[in-house]
């Protein structure tokens, strides 16, 4: 038999549901789940109807399902009878009923939990987002989120919607931020802040938070994505807020309210994973002169280190998205997964650089993007094939705009949707297969090919044809020269 583990919103026990065989049913994925939501029911938790992840466990042994319906929800901590005590009273700010936290389990997030029931007096319910950050940031969450005095954890898994319904649009239209910056992270915010709309609906939230810093960009990403969704959602931002001004200030709040500190005091980098990039910022970092150490890479081999030998792969195309790796058809995120794990392996995809924030200053990062420096570089080659010059120009000056939009948190904003809409228009042709050489850190494309390729052999050859008369070319440059040619004769007096 299988064992279910979930735990009530009024209970503070885990309590283990023996489920007889044949009360489960196979999800998409082949991992049994209970059918029955009365299950959930007994235990004196509410049916919930959020999308995302449940807990099967077998003989003590807990599985990940990614089911199309449910959630894993973690409810109700040892601190249960507190929590409820100081829901009951007016916070030191006021008062709000329950509040939806975007939750990683860091030091940053693991005292808002606190702050948040001492400020506002509210219920807090811990959400995370799985968008590809590795099953390690996900581990002991629901023993953080209990330690802090959160009532509910919900973890839902998104990185199939993050790559195909955000990724691969930007792929599609060829976004990238000041000439080098592939928007992991900016692509990655607006999913997350949607799937918390919902799950505030969902429990009933009168409002939602973040831990994002006021100087940063992934403030704005959030609120904009809440206003677009829900604008009758309240948002609280603790760093605009409390008294905490750094590291050490939180770790002392977290001492003082009984919160387990999951960092010590010495200066790390911060870092932001997804299944499309890895950044780093901080530290040495701080200082534009500095080489990044070697040590610091966690996606990618030192190109010096990566094999003597190159290795070839080949993406298959259709409308602009990559549906295939070297022949085999594969979802968005295991496509990306995939691609992240031979990249990395040849150093590709490593990106330094100094750019300019929303807010309005400078800062440098580092990013890791092995599996999509490749699908951009085939992407782009490909449409060498199908576009033409003026499709192309266009298209490229609009992908700077389409960047800086995702880049500010407009993902929901109607100009980059009606952009999008041009995007796909325009690539409906872009279909095809691309063949690269990865080495050394270097990605250099070997073979294009496409049924609906603008290239005809016959025409470019330098061969005489058919169809193009050089001698034709004689009067195209006397009109096309016309104008400068004129301009010479007014100032030359003729």
């Amino acid at each position: 038999m299988a064992q279910l583990k979930a735990v009530s919103s009024s209970s503070s026990l885990n309590l283990p549901v023996h489920v007889p065989k044949r009360d489960l049913f196979l999800c998409s994925n082949n991992v049994s789940f209970a059918k029955k939501s009365a299950l959930f029911q007994e235990l004196g938790a509410r049916k919930s109807e959020v999308q995302g992840d449940a807990v099967v466990s077998n003989r003590g042994n807990a599985l990940r399902v990614h089911c199309n319906k449910g959630i894993q929800v973690v409810a109700s901590s040892d601190k249960v009878t507190e929590v409820n005590e100081a829901t009951k009273t007016k916070g030191l700010r006021g008062k709000l009923n329950k509040v939806v936290l975007a939750y990683s389990g860091g030091l940053d997030t693991s005292v808002i939990v606190p702050w948040l029931r001492e400020n506002y007096g509210c219920e807090v319910v811990c959400f995370t987002a799985d968008v590809g950050q590795g099953v390690g940031e996900l581990e002991g969450l629901e023993q953080k989120a209990k330690a802090s005095g959160a009532c509910q954890l919900v973890v839902k898994d998104l990185q199939e919607e993050f790559v195909r319904d955000f990724i691969f649009p930007c792929l599609r239209a060829g976004a990238i931020y000041e000439r080098k910056y592939l928007l992991g992270t900016s692509m990655a915010r607006p999913v997350i802040a949607k799937a918390m709309v919902d799950v505030a609906k969902e429990v009933g939230a009168d409002a939602v938070a973040h831990g994002c810093t006021g100087k940063g960009n992934d403030q704005v990403r959030f609120e904009l994505t809440f206003f677009a969704l829900n604008p009758e959602l309240n948002v609280v931002a603790p760093w605009r807020e409390w008294d905490i001004t750094g590291r050490e200030d939180a770790i002392e709040y977290a001492k003082k309210h009984n919160v387990p500190v999951p960092v010590t005091k010495k200066s790390i980098y911060s870092r932001d994973r997804n299944l499309w990039h890895l950044s780093h910022e901080g530290d040495i970092l701080e200082d534009p002169a500095n080489e990044p150490k070697e040590d610091m890479y966690m996606m990618s081999t030192s190109p010096e280190d990566a094999p003597e030998k190159p290795e070839y792969v080949e993406i298959g195309i259709v409308a602009g998205l990559p549906v295939s790796v070297n022949g085999e058809k594969l979802s968005p995120a295991s496509l990306l997964s995939c691609l992240n794990e031979i990249g990395g392996k040849h150093g590709i995809g490593r990106v330094d650089m100094v750019e300019n924030r929303l807010v309005g200053m400078k800062s440098r990062g580092v990013y890791e993007t092995p599996g999509g420096t490749i699908l951009f570089t085939a992407v782009r080659e490909l449409e060498s094939l199908t576009l033409d010059r003026e499709t192309m120009q266009v298209k490229d000056s609009l992908a700077l705009k389409y960047a800086e939009l995702v880049y500010a948190g407009r993902w929901f904003d109607p100009l980059r949707e009606s952009m999008d809409a041009f995007m796909e228009k325009i690539t409906e042709t872009t279909t095809g297969s691309i063949r690269l050489k990865l080495y050394k850190g270097s990605v250099s494309v070997v073979s294009r090919t496409s049924p609906k390729s603008l290239y005809r052999e016959d025409i470019s050859s330098f061969e005489s044809g058919q169809i193009y008369d050089q001698a034709d070319a004689a009067g195209f440059i006397r009109l096309y020269g016309l104008p400068m040619r004129v301009r010479a004769m007014l100032e030359k007096g003729i």
